[in-house]
């Protein structure tokens, strides 16, 4: 966390000399206007940057359990479960989601861990 809090301290430095420049070159404007485009001009381009910095990448994949599904793998009904999201994984939009028994969940997990790690 120190780390990413740092980065951000960094780049809130790097926002002063762009939104100076700005400032400068809207100088004949009124005051409150000029700094109203500048701070546009910022947050147009370090919403990105922020966006980056403050992205989360977890560990441990994110799970989607339904109670009452058949799995995918083995045709088995009851509780399935899914990894929807997990490091670069993301299958949370995914319209046609595959659900796993208890069983078959660990050999997808396996297998998604090996393209992702």
């Amino acid at each position: 966390m120190i780390k990413k809090y740092l980065f951000y301290l960094v780049r809130w430095q790097l926002s002063t000399p762009i939104l100076a420049i700005v400032l400068i070159l809207l100088a004949n404007m009124p005051t409150i206007l000029a700094t109203v485009i500048a701070n546009l001009i910022g947050g147009l381009i370090f919403f990105w940057v922020d966006r980056f910095i403050f992205r989360t990448l977890s560990k441990n994949p994110l799970w989607e359990i339904n109670d009452d599904t058949v799995c995918y793998t083995c045709g088995k009904q009851g509780r399935g479960y899914r990894i929807a999201e997990w490091l670069g994984y993301n299958r949370i939009q995914d319209k046609n989601p595959q659900f796993r028994c208890e069983v078959c969940k660990d050999e997808k997990m396996r297998e998604v861990k090996e393209k992702v790690l």
